[in-house]
């Protein structure tokens, strides 16, 4: 088993990176940029290129030290950087550049990988700029983002882009199977309800809580008939991903907390020192917005789930040649087809493709969703 194998439906991409990992340095791109929608593969990418400029063969075997450690992100030689706040901290890019400077210790290459490139602020890529621009001769770059557009022109123009595209549902019900022995059916609905998003596609064949959740989503057009039915099932989402991302925060913020105190010599139930609260102040405030990104996510994966199903709706409604993401619910997408034409679909389409862009731009949430769900509604009987 080699580092590509779970990089599932990106032959081309692979392709790319094999030849470069068995280039000599002289010839190696110092600056990669991997781009793709989310669940593409983007951070397994660059892991696995990782690993094979790090592996003792060369090839990315796989089984080798280098490869094992690599891909775990804990080898010596490779830096591993992802946010869960709003944004990468500048200090934290700071720091990469310095480790960047250094020789590698025991591989060929010293390696800095940024997951979340996109969540860099402009004046903390200005940092980042001249360490791309002018490396050391034995680090590599290996920068993530969404689309090259989410990063400065300034370094999207220094990387050599790496695009990764969406993979088939067969080619990710089949590493289920493979990899996570998911039995094939449960596998199958669960790429194909996930869109292709290789980690959202195993959390839901895992995780019965997880499919529940997305039943409830997917229904929500079913149970929208007036503008009071729309307030009430807006407020849910919006609950329903803050329950979500509390549950998934508590048990990790309370075991910071307690290992910061004890860090600090705090004994537990004492009351924290004046001169220690600062410290406390800013693990809290790392915390919360370490829920707000979380709590967006949530939200957000719920609404392209509900798009999902208005996607189904307008292949009805055109009658495409292609398979409904929500097939298991297909008489009722045929009911909401029938209630309207693909021009209202589109519209209700664009309704959630906005509120993702207002929850993003840090409007309230249960007021973009609100709306949204108001622009849901059923047209009344007899409109045109």
């Amino acid at each position: 088993m080699t580092v590509w194998d779970d990089l599932v439906g990106q032959e081309e991409a692979v392709a790319v990176l094999r030849r470069a990992a068995a280039l000599g340095s002289g010839a190696l791109a110092h600056a990669w940029l991997f781009t793709g929608p989310p669940g593409s593969g983007r951070s397994t990418a660059a892991r696995a290129f990782a690993a094979a400029l790090l592996c003792d063969t060369g090839t990315g075997c796989g089984t080798c030290h280098a490869c094992r450690t690599a891909v775990q992100g804990t080898h010596a030689d490779l830096r591993v950087v992802a946010t869960e706040l709003l944004t990468l901290r500048i200090d934290a890019v700071r720091e990469l550049v310095q480790a960047a400077q250094r020789r590698p210790s025991t591989g060929r290459w010293r390696i800095v990988l940024v997951e979340d490139a996109d969540r860099m602020l402009e004046r903390t890529t200005n940092v980042l700029l001249k360490a791309v621009e002018e490396p050391p001769e034995r680090t590599v770059w290996l920068l993530c983002a969404p689309s090259p557009e989410d990063v400065l022109p300034t370094i999207r123009s220094r990387a050599r882009p790496v695009r990764l595209r969406v993979p088939p549902v067969a080619a990710v019900a089949d590493l289920l199977v493979r990899r996570d022995g998911v039995d094939p059916a449960m596998a199958a609905f669960a790429a194909r309800a996930a869109q292709s998003h290789v980690g959202l596609a195993r959390r839901l064949a895992r995780d019965e809580g997880a499919r529940t959740r997305r039943r409830e989503v997917v229904r929500t057009p079913l149970d929208l008939s007036g503008p009071t039915d729309a307030v009430v099932r807006a407020g849910e989402l919006v609950d329903v991903a803050s329950e979500e991302a509390s549950s998934s925060t508590a048990e990790r913020d309370a075991r910071e907390r307690a290992e910061l105190l004890r860090t600090l010599g705090v004994e537990p139930g004492r009351a924290v020192p004046p001169a220690l609260r600062s410290q406390v102040r800013a693990l809290e405030e790392d915390q919360k917005k370490r829920a707000t990104r979380l709590r967006r996510d949530v939200l957000d994966r719920a609404l392209l789930d509900l798009l999902s199903v208005y996607r189904d709706v307008l292949v009805l409604q055109l009658g495409a040649d292609v398979d409904l993401v929500n097939a298991s619910m297909v008489e009722d997408l045929r009911a909401l087809a029938s209630r309207g034409g693909p021009a209202a679909t589109l519209g209700r389409m664009d309704a959630i493709g906005t509120a993702r862009e207002r929850i993003q731009a840090n409007v309230n949430p249960l007021l973009a969703v609100e709306a949204m769900c108001v622009a849901l509604l059923p047209e009344p009987v007899g409109a045109a």
